[in-house]
């Protein structure tokens, strides 16, 4: 008997090989190709058949001014902080791919949300290929939601899930997880990247043609990233990720794409014995609550999509050894290297010999160079052994030249920080309000160019 072809596919990107390679041809990750059996074509046709066609309906040329823009309409869902994600609520025919380490809330969420949506009269289905029917129910019972009457299916084959979908007509449908799902027309194993992939786009387009807006679920690998092909996140509309660490009860989503609103949106929801609740004010969770000041902790306002929130930077400062540490918990360790490098070449604040640890209070991640002003000014009162003014935030973002350099919509994060009672602010010039506003009342800012003016600042404020 002859032997069965095999191929090699690359998890990341899709990429074939006839051999294994340690490198993928493709996108040139290590150690992602994986083997799986050669799909064998009927001759002179596409293995999908009559089944294959464009994510999206096409549609006859047009120009630009003459195709009509129209608001998409939005359906809440009953949970105010995925609403703030997803830019306004569920989009009819919109696609959503949510994903998170195994147990921080995904499902305990989703069955949340569901429920509230068929409460408020649309058909609702939840199909779910990781758990039985009774599984889904206990769930529900440990939530606190009883006489829902969300349609729940217990499957993992496509054929079944789509003509269910189009029995059952309903407006929104979870598929939990998209790894269990596999089709027939593919002999592959299901989770496998053909699997995963076409399932997807099967799923899509049923999507955009009934107008069922469909959430899947998907897996985490070990570096957090969503698994799967990345194409994966190119088909459909929203992509989602849970953060947060699953000893703490604070999750956060935050919207990576997002065809109908902002990325870069988070919600933040607090897990409890009745589900995941929405945390209105995010700030009182990232914010350490000192009797008196405490040095190496300065707050800083931080923009996460539309939302300013106050998030507690703290370093430490201790005696190195041969070759010091330097360690960054929610911010960047290179970056934190740079800082620390301008702050000895332009402020004359050395840390060669020293460890520096920094850390974001509350499991928050900060990417944005606004931190940069706040996590040097840490630093430097915990060298110091004094501490910061009491109700003082700082922001901006340090080149490697010393300037400091003004952060996007400051006007917003000092409202913010006036709002919420702080006295002190050191921020860059460009961002100091150019005339009085009742809004600033209270709050004292402090215009800075460079770094060392910042630091002669605050030891005059000492």
């Amino acid at each position: 008997m002859a032997k069965d072809k095999t191929i090699y596919t690359c998890n990341d990107c899709g990429a074939t090989s006839p051999r294994w390679l340690g490198k993928c041809p493709g996108c040139g990750a290590w150690n992602t190709l994986v083997e799986s059996a050669a799909e064998v074509a009927a001759p002179g046709k596409n293995r999908l058949g009559a089944a294959f066609s464009a994510l999206a309906p096409s549609a006859d040329v047009q120009p630009l001014a003459a195709i009509e823009a129209v608001d998409v309409a939005r359906t809440p869902t009953g949970q105010g902080e995925l609403d703030r994600v997803l830019g306004g609520g569920i989009v009819e025919g919109g696609v959503v791919l949510i994903g998170g380490d195994p147990g921080i809330g995904k499902s305990t969420l989703l069955l949340q949300a569901v429920d509230a949506l068929q409460r408020a009269g649309l058909p609702t289905l939840y199909v779910t290929g990781e758990e039985s029917g009774a599984q889904v129910a206990l769930r529900a019972r440990r939530l606190g939601i009883t006489g829902s009457q969300v349609a729940v299916l217990a499957e993992i084959q496509l054929e079944k899930i789509i003509a269910t979908l189009a029995a059952q007509k309903p407006a929104v449908a979870v598929i939990d997880s998209i790894q269990t799902v596999y089709s027939d027309q593919l002999t592959s194993a299901p989770g496998s990247v053909a699997q995963v992939r076409e399932c997807a786009a099967h799923l899509t387009r049923w999507a955009k043609s009934s107008g069922c807006a469909i959430v899947l679920v998907g897996h985490v690998t070990k570096d957090g990233q969503l698994a799967g092909p990345r194409v994966l996140e190119h088909m459909v509309d929203t992509v989602l990720y849970f953060e947060g660490d699953t000893h703490s009860s604070f999750r956060l989503i935050r919207a990576i794409k997002n065809r109908f609103g902002a990325v870069n949106e988070i919600g933040v929801f607090a897990m409890t014995e009745r589900g995941l609740k929405g945390v209105s004010n995010p700030s009182a969770i990232f914010l350490s609550q000192h009797a008196q000041p405490v040095p190496g902790s300065c707050v800083l306002v931080t923009l996460e999509g539309t939302r300013p929130m106050l998030v507690e930077i703290q370093a430490l400062v201790d005696t190195g050894g041969v070759s010091p540490r330097r360690l960054s918990v929610g911010l960047e360790r290179d970056r934190l290297a740079m800082l620390l490098a301008v702050l000895h070449q332009h402020a004359g604040v050395a840390t060669g010999d020293q460890d520096v640890f920094v850390n974001a209070v509350g499991g928050v991640r900060i990417s944005e160079p606004a931190a940069d002003l706040a996590v040097m000014l840490a630093i430097t009162s915990s060298l110091r052994g004094k501490p910061l003014p009491n109700g003082f935030i700082a922001f901006g973002e340090v080149g490697l030249a010393g300037e400091v350099r003004p952060a996007p919509r400051g006007q917003e994060r000092l409202r913010e920080a006036a709002k919420l009672g702080f006295a002190v602010a050191v921020v860059p010039k460009a961002n100091a309000p150019k005339k009085a506003d009742k809004a600033f009342e209270g709050l004292t800012i402090h215009a800075v160019e460079r770094v060392d003016e910042a630091m002669a600042l605050v030891r005059g404020l000492d």
